[in-house]
């Protein structure tokens, strides 16, 4: 299932993170011009500290749009998930959906990332995501945790 919404309005902001290994990586989101600003249109993969529906500034730098700071949050959090069995992403993903979250699948099969509206309870999301932890189906990142 996915966040994603472009049209041919929207643009593609840069997140600039570091991978595990501490190396410089960029990572694409969409995104839509609200006034001044941009609103972040799908969730990101691997940045941290941004989620759906944040609206952020940028800079531009020969041509392309990078992020340059949160302007307003959301209010939705970002986990971003590795799940070791690939035959059951689509069944973790219906789980996750019935939780009242929605997912994106990535190009690394069996990474997804994971939308918690701001509307929603993360106590529930969490036991989820800890439970299945526990029992070594996958592990978690809470790359942006807007709930408390």
């Amino acid at each position: 299932m996915s966040l994603n919404q472009s049209n041919n309005t929207d643009v593609k902001i840069k997140l600039v993170y570091k991978d595990f290994d501490g190396n410089i990586k960029i990572e694409s989101v969409w995104a839509e011009k609200v006034g001044d600003y941009y609103k972040i249109l799908n969730v990101p993969f691997f940045a941290g500290n941004i989620a759906y529906g944040d609206i952020v500034s940028i800079d531009e730098e020969e041509g392309e749009m990078y992020f340059d700071e949160l302007i307003e949050p959301s209010g939705h959090s970002t986990i971003q998930m590795i799940i070791y069995d690939k035959n059951g992403v689509s069944r973790i993903g219906e789980e996750l959906v019935a939780l009242g979250c929605d997912w994106e699948g990535s190009h690394l099969e069996g990474y997804i990332s994971v939308d918690v509206p701001a509307t929603i309870s993360y106590i529930p999301i969490k036991e989820y995501l800890e439970q299945g932890k526990l029992k070594n189906l996958w592990d978690y990142k809470e790359a942006c945790l807007a709930h408390s």
